[in-house]
C-alpha cells in the first residue's frame, strides 16, 4: 500500500509500516494535499486534528481507500463522503485515554492551588514578594472530597473518573447517549479489582452539584457551555475543557471568572485554534496547554502500534 503519513506517527510505527508499505511521512499544507497524493499514488492516509479531509479532497483522490485519524474524534473527516465514495474511515479510540484523563487531573491541582498564575508571577515577583505572594496563593483547596462532574463518559470520561475515585472525589456524570454503561472497573498495580456504578445524573443535575466540570464530549458545532449554564454552576467551580475547542463559550468563562462565578478555567483546547483569543490566554485564572491531551510518549506508541494495526488487517 502507499501510504501518506500527514501529521505524525511515532517512529516505531513508521518502521513497521515501511517493512510492507510504500510511506510518505510528510506534511502536505492542505492547498496541495490533493495534488500530492494524485501524484504519489496515495491508499492510506493518515491524519491527526491538524488536517481536515473535506468532501472536496475525497472526490478529488480516486486513489484512496483508506482513511485513519491517529486519535480519538473523527470530526475533522467528512464521514458522509467517505461513506458516498467507498472509503473507509478508521480511528484509534481509547489509546491516549489515560494520557488525557491525567492531563485533566493536572489541571484540577493546578486551579485548586493556584499554580498556574504562580508559574508565572513567581519568576517575576517571588524575589520581591514572596511573602505577599505566599499569602496570596494559600486560599487554596484540596481535591478530596470535591464533586467532579464528567460531561461525557465514553473512554476518556471513564479514566477521568478513576483518577478522580483514586483521589477522593466523588464523580457524577452525564452521558447525553441513551444505554451508555455507567460502570467503571478500578484495577490497581497489585492486580486487585474494584468494580463501581458512577451516578448518571441529568445535564442541569451535574452542572448544580459539581466543584468542577470536565468536558469529554464530542465536537457539537455548537456551545455545551455557555453564560446560561455557568448560572447554574456552584459559585467558585471550575471548567476543564480538554474535547474540543467551542464547547465551552471562552466569552462567557471570562465573564464567570471576572463576576467570581467561577473559581478558575483549564483549557487544552480552543474555539479559535492555532489562534487562541488573547483575552483568554492572558487571564490570570485559566490554565492552559497547547491541545497536548493525548501527547505523551506512551500514547503515540499505542497509537502507532493501533495504526499499524489497522492497515495490517486492511491488507489482508
Amino acid at each position: 500500500m502507499r501510504i501518506l503519513i500527514n501529521d505524525g506517527l511515532s517512529a516505531k510505527a513508521i518502521s513497521q509500516l515501511e517493512n510492507n508499505h510504500e510511506v510518505k511521512n510528510v506534511h502536505v499544507a492542505p492547498s496541495q494535499l490533493s495534488k500530492y497524493i494524485n501524484t504519489n499514488k496515495i491508499e492510506v492516509l493518515v491524519v491527526r486534528s491538524a488536517t481536515k479531509v473535506t468532501r472536496d479532497l475525497l472526490e478529488s483522490c480516486p486513489d484512496l481507500k483508506l482513511v485513519i485519524r491517529a486519535g480519538i474524534g473523527v470530526d475533522n473527516i467528512d464521514l458522509e463522503a467517505a461513506k458516498d465514495l467507498g472509503i473507509e474511515v478508521k480511528n484509534t479510540p481509547g489509546v491516549s485515554s489515560r494520557s488525557v484523563a491525567e492531563l485533566v487531573m493536572a489541571h484540577i491541582y493546578t486551579g485548586f492551588r493556584h499554580l498556574h498564575d504562580a508559574n508565572r508571577i513567581m519568576p517575576l515577583e517571588g524575589d520581591v514578594h514572596f511573602n505577599q505572594l505566599k499569602k496570596a496563593y494559600s486560599t487554596a483547596y484540596e481535591v478530596q472530597g470535591k464533586t467532579l462532574g464528567i460531561l461525557g463518559f465514553g473512554n476518556i470520561g471513564k479514566e477521568v473518573a478513576k483518577l478522580a475515585y483514586a483521589n477522593g472525589m466523588r464523580v457524577i456524570t452525564y452521558q447525553h447517549k441513551e444505554n451508555l454503561q455507567n460502570t467503571l472497573q478500578l484495577e490497581f498495580i497489585d492486580g486487585q479489582k474494584i468494580e463501581l456504578k458512577v451516578p448518571m445524573l441529568s445535564f442541569d443535575e451535574v452542572l448544580q452539584q459539581s466543584d468542577v466540570i470536565s468536558i469529554h464530549t464530542p465536537s457539537l458545532g455548537n456551545h455545551l457551555i455557555s453564560s446560561s449554564e455557568i448560572e447554574k454552576m456552584k459559585t467558585g467551580a471550575g471548567i476543564i475543557n480538554t474535547a474540543r475547542g467551542g464547547l465551552l463559550d471562552e466569552v462567557a468563562a471570562l465573564e464567570g471568572l471576572e463576576n467570581e462565578k467561577l473559581h478558575f478555567v483549564a483549557l487544552d483546547t480552543f474555539e479559535n485554534e492555532p489562534k487562541p483569543f488573547i483575552q483568554t490566554l492572558m487571564h490570570p485564572n485559566i490554565s492552559l496547554s497547547p491541545h497536548v491531551g493525548g501527547s505523551t510518549l506512551e500514547a503515540q506508541e499505542r497509537i502507532g502500534k493501533k495504526v499499524v494495526s489497522i492497515i495490517n488487517q486492511f491488507t489482508t
